[in-house]
């Protein structure tokens, strides 16, 4: 069966940090790509960065470029988010999802949703001011 589990939401102020984390099981890390989304109060979907299974490469949304790092652990399937200098524009709820390569780049690259095979149920990220 196929899993993802996020964890690592919480309650922060401005300017603070949090460190989501997504364990994977089920299927092989190397043939997806691991995005993570984010899902404000009264907005759509978007795309925020994902890695590349296979290789590590990364990608970011502008929105995140400088502030948000993504990053791997093979040996223990979970992939994880380092947020910094986080802003309220930031809130929502974080999802894990993996899917095909080029689609998830593409649509973290635009910010955009996009239909992923797996999703996980998400964690909560509130940032206050």
């Amino acid at each position: 069966e196929v899993q993802l589990v996020e964890s690592g939401g919480g309650l922060v102020q401005v300017g603070g940090s949090l460190r989501l984390s997504c364990a994977a099981s089920g299927f092989s890390f190397d043939d997806y790509v691991i995005g993570w989304f984010r899902q404000a109060p009264g907005k759509e979907r978007e795309g925020v960065s994902c890695i590349n299974g296979r290789d590590g490469r990364t990608y970011y949304a502008n929105s995140v470029k400088g502030r948000f790092t993504i990053s791997r652990d093979s040996a223990r399937n979970t992939v994880y988010l380092q947020m910094v200098n986080l802003k309220p524009e930031d809130t929502g709820v974080y999802y894990c999802a993996a899917g095909d390569p080029l689609q998830t780049i593409v649509a973290i690259a635009s910010g955009t949703d996009s239909d992923m095979d797996y999703w996980g149920e998400g964690t909560l990220v509130t940032v206050s001011s």
